[in-house]
């Protein structure tokens, strides 16, 4: 039995991990960007981030196909100049996972940030500080508890995601067939003993992750170093 849920295990972990970094490498500047400055286009681009949230995935995976697939808007240029397809490989999956978690990173992170009070930013400039400087020592500290939230959620959605992964990155087994596709495999298979396994390994790996975060958001502000 191992062999048929720790592949999709191990991908939707690897997965969902890469995924998430990617989501909190750009989608926090995103979200400064949105919180503290204003610029034409601003309402556009907003809306064009949150736009994954009410697409239906299916949707999603459609257009990352339109636009990332070989012979797509970008994709043919990939394919052409560098050799790389994106399409049915696990960093599809990756790119699928970043698209939908995306908006859930930026909203949390923005209003983290939008709580921050920005006098307490001014102040740190008169003092001689940096913007970085003043961004990981006084903006990125005072909204950590958004900020983690984001990426838990990011994670979260990235572990569960389904639809544009399967249109982008297809099912392909031990290449790109993640915990939610095979345990829809198994089911349209008739497997449902599988299949109900790997929903409760699912539900344990995501109920092991929030506990975890809840451990540490209910320690004393000194410990949470």
């Amino acid at each position: 039995m191992s062999w048929q849920f720790w592949p999709p295990l191990y991908l939707s972990i690897k997965v969902s991990f890469t995924a998430t970094l990617v989501v909190g490498l750009v989608g926090i500047p995103l979200a400064l960007l949105l919180a503290r400055r204003r610029f034409w286009g601003k309402r556009l681009l907003d809306l064009v981030l949150t736009l994954p949230i009410v697409l239906p995935p299916t949707v999603v995976g459609y257009l990352l196909i339109v636009v990332l697939g070989r012979r797509g808007l970008l994709g043919r240029y990939l394919y052409d100049w560098f050799g790389v397809s994106l399409a049915f490989t696990w960093e599809a999956a990756v790119v699928a996972s970043c698209v939908v978690a995306m908006p859930l990173m930026i909203k949390s992170a923005r209003a983290a940030f939008e709580a921050t009070d920005p006098h307490l930013e001014l102040v740190s400039y008169t003092l001689g500080k940096s913007r970085l400087y003043t961004f990981l020592h006084i903006t990125m500290p005072l909204s950590k508890f958004g900020l983690i939230a984001g990426l838990v959620l990011a994670f979260a959605r990235a572990m569960g995601e389904f639809g544009a992964t399967v249109m982008f990155a297809g099912n392909i087994p031990g290449e790109t067939a993640t915990m939610p596709l095979e345990i829809f495999s198994a089911h349209t298979a008739g497997d449902n003993r599988t299949a109900a396994l790997l929903v409760v390994i699912h539900t344990a790996v995501a109920l092991l992750m929030l506990y975890g975060v809840q451990r540490w958001e209910s320690r004393p502000w000194w410990a949470r170093r």
